[in-house]
């Protein structure tokens, strides 16, 4: 089926923002559907087109599927509220109906995959499949993929499995940790519902989705301990309630409580694959629990895509946001400075050695003195060399990662720590100035990490806002300040990082 254009509800969450990297090399034209698209879909290329609309407005919806072909809906609300079920139904039915109206020929929804045993339900796992419901009675053919757990950075499944290994050195497991589950890669799921695109016929397809092999959660922890080589002791406690158990959720994952919720909510509830036509309909070879894990581990443990990566919205409002992608923490702060790129960047190439750090100088040998003691390399700075900072040479207790002249500059950490650190700079042109942007990665490991980053953030926080604060400074004092703008009000501002999960 040639395509030409299609409709993605969800391309700012965790399964539509990979789905939208796929489907940009396939079709013309991907509209991305957001109730704020300045905020949520900023940065988008070709063909990727963001369209403003709201679900819960129809008449909003009238123009987003003008010659479309297909249709994804990848919307899912965590709303905690008792209309959030009623909610969900009236926006899918609003959507297919739009749909219908502008001849749209299918619908690819992702729902959720579970068995409720007699005497049991799930209001979570029930207003998935009621949201497959409303968009067949459009009469549009829906393909209707029903997963298990996902496993990729952002899935909040994973997300909230993760938390808890990475956090305790002992696990209290209730009953809920024995469920069995299906897990699935999310390039895997990605796949399918590429894949759906090529579907012939018209008809309504319900098809389950699940990885290689069926595990509990408990088997799903150890198998990411065993990837992470984390030891932790298991200790069965039967007798534990799942409300219990969601408040003592809340105290370990905060972040991720409302998902948690939802997984104890569905105690009980397998998620296990029963029909396995999408295997032969579509060939994909799932990947089992091992690979999926250490996939989703192998990416995020590409810091130069995470420096790269760039979501939310800017704020100048906002001092600093900090983001937060599987066991790694981003920091981005961004100043305009009134002076060139050719400046700024000359600035930027001084940085460490003889010239120090342009604030609190004192407080980077402190850190090297105690780096030394605990058996780190220290500040080097006598081993410096003089010069600009060359790809692989050293610049105190960092290692230049990457330098580009005129452009930018990657460091990562050499001193002891609890996980691996970055510190990435870069200058562009902005109006008749420069933008020099600062982003601070620590990927931490294990507990020792988490508690480290929340004792020491609070002080890199004001370490690198004056720091780049004392560098746009020592850029203007060189001379190259530039008059016309130098009474603006914008030398201040600031540009923040935030990461939204979804679906």
């Amino acid at each position: 089926m040639a395509l030409s254009t299609v409709v993605l509800s969800g391309a700012s969450g965790f399964i539509g923002g990979r789905l939208l990297r796929e489907l940009s090399g396939r079709v013309a034209e991907v509209r991305c559907v957001s109730r704020s698209p300045r905020e949520r879909l900023r940065g988008l290329q070709a063909p990727a087109r963001p369209v403003r609309a709201d679900l819960l407005e129809p008449e909003s919806l009238q123009e987003v599927f003008e010659g479309a072909d297909v249709a994804y809906y990848l919307v899912h609300s965590l709303a905690d509220t008792g209309e959030w079920v009623d909610t969900e139904i009236e926006a899918a039915r609003n959507f297919a109906q739009a749909a219908a109206q502008a001849g749209v020929e299918r619908i690819i929804y992702l729902g959720a995959l579970a068995q409720s045993p007699d005497g049991k339900h799930s209001a979570h796992i029930e207003s998935r499949h009621a949201v497959g419901g409303a968009l067949r009675e459009s009469g549009v053919p829906v393909t209707e993929f029903r997963a298990s757990v996902v496993i990729g950075n952002g899935s909040m499944p994973f997300e909230v499995v993760r938390a808890l290994v990475e956090r305790l050195p002992v696990m209290v497991t209730p009953r809920w940790v024995d469920m069995k589950l299906q897990p699935i890669a999310v390039d895997d799921v990605i796949s399918y519902l590429v894949a759906a695109l090529e579907i012939e016929g018209y008809e309504n397809q319900i098809y389950e989705i699940g990885g290689e092999e069926v595990v509990s959660y408990d088997q799903l922890m150890k198998i990411y301990e065993d990837v992470r080589n984390l030891k932790r002791l298991h200790i069965a406690v039967p007798v534990v309630t799942p409300r219990l158990s969601s408040h003592w959720l809340r105290l370990v994952t905060p972040a991720h409580f409302r998902m948690a919720r939802r997984i104890v909510e569905s105690a009980g509830h397998d998620s296990v694959v029963r029909d396995a036509r999408a295997l032969f309909d579509f060939g994909i070879k799932p990947l089992n629990v091992k690979e999926a894990i250490q996939a989703a581990l192998v990416e995020e443990s590409n810091h130069v895509a995470l420096i790269d990566h760039e979501v939310g919205s800017r704020s100048s409002s906002t001092p600093l946001e900090q983001t937060r992608y599987g066991n790694t923490y981003i920091e981005r702060r961004r100043r305009w400075i009134p002076a060139t790129t050719e400046a700024s960047f000359e600035t930027l190439s001084r940085l460490g050695g003889k010239h120090g750090w342009y604030w609190g100088d004192w407080l980077w040998k402190l850190r090297g003195v105690m780096d030394r003691l605990v058996g780190g390399p220290g500040l080097r700075r006598k081993q410096t060399p003089e010069g600009p900072p060359v790809p692989g040479g050293m610049l105190d207790f960092w290692t230049v990662e990457r330098f580009i002249e005129g452009e930018r500059m990657t460091l990562r950490a050499d001193m002891k720590l609890p996980g691996s650190a970055w510190l990435d700079f870069r200058v562009s042109e902005e109006g008749e100035g420069t933008e020099m942007e600062q982003t601070v990665v620590f990927a931490c490991r294990g507990l020792i990490g988490e508690l480290y980053w929340r004792v020491v953030q609070p002080i890199h926080a004001m370490v690198f806002d004056h720091m780049l604060a004392g560098m746009a400074q020592a850029t203007v004092r060189s001379g190259e300040e530039l008059p016309v703008r130098a009474n603006r009000a914008r030398p201040g501002r600031r540009l923040s990082l935030a990461t939204r999960y979804e679906n």
